[in-house]
């Protein structure tokens, strides 16, 4: 049955809503960032851009890197723009925008998230990486689908119960990366750890300018948690929705976080452009090795 023209927005060019892209604009190797800015900081590297176009915090550039022809596109801040994007490039490549029906042969994205992160483990020095192995989402974004196949259930629970967790937020939920992606991703140049997405800068991180906060000792409970002899590492806005919603469509993710700020060390790195570059650098030779 045809999805119903208000589930399924296309604009008069036939482009979907929001991202403003039709299939043949995109690649299926696929790499986020945040800033709109950044996604020519990535694509400077390339030998051709054949795309490009921007639409609100959506900036996205289609083109080739070594053989390997890969889509760029920033997502802007926080899982409430990641629902927009994730279901927005599956759609591109499994949903037949003429017939509004979705394809018999679905089709697999590799979604590789470069962003830059906070750590909360003294140990984890600003300048280095970090890949998410795991993701915990102190969002709600993935409670309003249908999720119980993909969740790390024991890890969420052990977690509320040692954050002693507010009953009037969302619980949260923990996801795990694409294994055979981020081991590809991976080398000496890395470390794996957990990555939580907080649905905030300030507040939701535990920061305080001019408002109070309920529990201050929230990003110590943080530090100092344990389950299976795994520490949440670094805080971000994106990866657990980036996992879940991949997850859930049947695509690839891995999350690459640039450690630009040390939360224990109360340090911030004296180089952010030139680590963040570093990265792209890595990453984009890393997916020439695919």
């Amino acid at each position: 049955m045809p999805i119903a023209e208000s589930e399924l927005i296309l604009n008069t060019d036939g482009s979907i809503y929001h991202l403003n892209l039709k299939p043949e604009h995109l690649a299926q190797t696929i790499i986020t960032v945040g800033d709109p800015d950044r996604v020519n900081d990535v694509t400077k590297y390339f030998e051709s851009v054949e795309f490009v176009i921007r639409k609100r915090e959506f900036h996205t550039q289609t083109g080739s890197y070594k053989g390997h022809r890969i889509t760029v596109i920033s997502t802007g801040i926080g899982t409430d723009n990641i629902d927009i994007v994730l279901n927005e490039l599956d759609a591109l490549v499994n949903i037949d925008l003429n017939t509004r029906e979705i394809k018999q042969e679905l089709t697999s994205l590799n979604i590789i998230r470069i962003g830059t992160s906070g750590s909360v483990q003294k140990e984890i020095d600003v300048d280095s990486f970090v890949i998410s192995e795991m993701a915990i989402g102190f969002d709600s974004l993935l409670h309003f689908y249908q999720n119980e196949t993909i969740l790390q259930k024991e890890f969420s629970e052990s977690l509320i119960k040692h954050m002693d967790w507010n009953k009037n937020r969302s619980l949260p939920y923990t996801v795990g990366y694409d294994e055979s992606l981020g081991n590809h991703m991976h080398s000496e140049r890395t470390k794996k750890g957990v990555t939580a997405t907080n649905v905030g800068f300030y507040g939701p991180q535990g920061r305080i300018l001019r408002l109070a906060i309920p529990d201050k000792k929230m990003n110590d409970k943080i530090t100092s948690f344990v389950y299976n002899n795994k520490r949440i590492t670094n805080l971000e806005m994106e990866t657990a929705g980036i996992y879940g919603m991949a997850k859930l469509l049947g695509h690839k993710a891995v999350s690459m976080n640039a450690i630009l700020a040390n939360r224990i060390n109360g340090t911030f790195s004296k180089r952010p452009k030139e680590t963040v570059d570093q990265l792209i650098q890595y990453t984009l030779s890393k997916i020439a090795s695919f």
